[in-house]
């Protein structure tokens, strides 16, 4: 067609290459601004550039042909049937099918190969692998899938990956290496390659830890499935545990100091239930506890604030990628403006119904009423009436919206939000209304810096907050929304999204507000879950960011002129928060945030 663009006429022809490498006549792609991800027979792919630079085009080809070879090659039902239940064994297992469905295809063809290539570099160059500098910090499920692709396939590690998967080369092939050779002799048979599999997460003593983890009353270990199942971000928390018994001799530390590591390991999944193996493209585990009374010697602290940062959205990337961020924002926002701007406008009259002036009839002196002439001219001996405008008081009011950035929120909800927040700064500012939009994450999953920092300085005990913190100002108060607009659309960027420490980010939002002039300040808070970061929870108290998080609510809630509100999404955060709605379709973000704003405005 005359109106498509590059980019259109580029989608059209991947949707028809994944078809015929799915064998699914009615599978479909389209853009995501996020992570890959397949939902049944509909795929998301990252969206290249609107002139496909190659590199681009070619990873947005790997990952819509991995997702296609996925539907081809790989039985859901039989591969959660045998899936182990220690959590790093299963991100091996989970891994290794990758490899097994994605060799079919780079041995069947070249220019998927090189497509895989492409999508698989840019997924480790955003991994912990990249960054390791000891075989403490090596991911194993993600060295190991590496080695076994490039035994079956004959491709290289990437760049990127391999000095972090030569540390745990020589360990792999020494227990490992035989299985290899096993597992490229059935890449067609899902199943012997599962049961292959499975024989070498045992040689690899990745399951050999199951019947000591049955000890707990639940005792879900007996059967491997129930945690598969219940457990979907498995292979996260624990994946240091093989290279640390690279370091530490794995026989003896069977004994004494693997049990030790096992059972902290054990602990910090139990209290922290963080889900995420540090891979960006992963998400975290939000937990929903049951609250205990947080201890009266309870004391919130901090290891080190130098690495945290403050910084505007427009910092954050260069100007075409933002220009980008915001257009596939745009486009998400055809779909839901109609419903949204029509709640908007509803909130729009109600404020200014309490801004319309206000009469007082039947004065001796005013403004000459013209509605009452009628009795005159009836009557001409009655006196002539006037009205005089009554002061209306509305108080000057900023609203500030603090959106949870962490990884949990990828996909719907976030674009629901940065949509949401987009058309409430909008109807704000036609009212008078000044609005500032604020974001909260880390730089950083699994401590960053200060980790690195604390580990340097012996590993002090009880550290506190452990991980740095990045607050984001999408839009600041005085600011027109013309100028921001495009911020917004930062929210959509792939790797951004990281950890979250609610408790200092509501406190940081606070602040700014205590330091605004208006009569009225609202802050809502936008989350999906409690605070979550691996790092901090790992080395402190159990709840430790919960309870510093219920603190600050309750020194708000109880001291402050700032009115507090908060919108979970599907998640209870009514247990915090005094004034609080929890929804459990993220379709229904833009309108309740619109209704939770009128109601407070109507209070008296």
């Amino acid at each position: 067609m005359a109106d498509e663009t590059p980019l259109d006429r580029f989608r059209s022809v991947l949707t028809g290459a994944s078809r015929a490498i799915a064998h699914e006549p009615e599978l479909e792609v389209a853009w995501t601004a996020d992570m890959a991800v397949a939902n049944g027979k509909n795929l998301r792919v990252p969206m290249p550039g609107r002139n496909l630079p190659r590199d681009q085009a070619m990873e947005a080809r790997g990952h819509a042909d991995s997702m296609a070879l996925k539907l081809r090659h790989h039985n859901e039902a039989m591969h959660a049937k045998s899936a182990p239940s220690d959590p790093s064994a299963r991100a091996c297992y989970d891994l290794v099918e990758q490899v097994r469905y994605e060799a079919l295809g780079s041995k069947a063809y070249a220019g998927m190969r090189d497509n895989l290539d492409a999508a698989m570099a840019v997924r480790v160059g955003g991994d912990p692998i990249a960054r390791a500098t000891s075989p403490d910090e090596v991911p194993l499920p993600v060295a190991l899938s590496l080695l076994l692709r490039e035994h079956l396939t004959g491709q290289p590690v990437p760049e990127a990956a391999r000095k972090g998967t030569d540390m745990l080369r020589g360990w792999i092939a020494e227990r490992a290496g035989t299985d290899f050779d096993a597992l490229a002799l059935s890449l067609d048979d899902q199943k012997a390659f599962q049961a292959l599999s499975l024989d070498m997460l045992q040689h690899l003593e990745l399951t050999r830890s199951e019947p000591m983890e049955a000890e707990p009353e639940e005792g879900e270990d007996q059967d491997g499935e129930d945690d598969s199942e219940d457990n979907p971000d498995a292979g996260d928390s624990q994946e240091d545990q093989a290279p640390s018994e690279v370091a530490g001799e794995p026989s003896e530390g069977d004994e004494e100091g693997e049990g030790e590591v096992e059972q902290q390991v054990e602990d910090d999944n139990a209290e922290a239930e963080a889900g995420d193996d540090g891979e960006e493209g992963m998400l975290p585990v939000r937990p929903n506890r049951p609250w205990t009374d947080i201890p009266g010697n309870f004391d919130y602290k901090v290891f080190t604030e130098q690495f945290d940062e403050v910084v505007a959205a427009q910092d954050l990337c260069d100007e075409e990628e933002l220009t980008r961020l915001r257009a596939y924002l745009d486009a998400q926002l055809k779909g839901l403006q109609g419903i949204v701007t029509k709640l908007a406008n509803r909130l729009q009259r109600r404020l200014m119904a309490q801004q319309n002036r206000s009469w007082d009839f039947d004065q001796e002196e005013g403004i000459l009423d013209a509605a009452r002439l009628a009795r005159v001219v009836i009557s001409p001996g009655q006196s002539l009436s006037y009205k005089v405008e009554r002061d209306v008081e509305f108080k000057d009011t900023i609203v500030t919206l603090l959106i949870d950035n962490s990884g949990s929120m990828r996909g719907r909800p976030i674009s629901i939000a940065a949509i949401s927040a987009d058309v409430l700064a909008r109807t704000l500012e036609r009212c008078g209304v000044k609005t500032e939009i604020l974001g909260f994450t880390t730089r950083a999953w699994k401590g960053g810096q200060s980790r690195e920092a604390w580990l340097a300085g012996g590993k002090p005990a009880q550290p506190g907050r452990l991980n740095d913190l990045r607050h984001i100002v999408y839009k600041k108060a005085d600011e027109p929304y013309r100028r921001s607009r495009r911020n917004l659309g930062l929210m959509m960027r792939e790797g951004l999204l990281k950890e979250n420490i609610d408790g200092e980010a509501l406190l940081w939002a606070h602040t700014r507000m205590l330091a605004r002039p208006e009569d009225r300040r609202i802050l809502m808070v936008i989350s999906d879950g409690a605070p979550v970061d691996d790092s901090t929870l790992s080395v402190n108290t159990a709840g430790y960011l919960e309870q510093h998080l219920r603190r600050v609510i309750d020194w708000i809630e109880r001291q402050s002129p700032v009115q507090l509100v908060a919108i979970g999404i599907g998640h209870d955060v009514t247990r915090y928060y005094r004034r609080a709605v929890t929804i459990m379709d993220v379709e229904q973000l833009g309108g309740t945030m619109i209704e939770q704003l009128a109601a407070l405005f109507e209070d008296e």
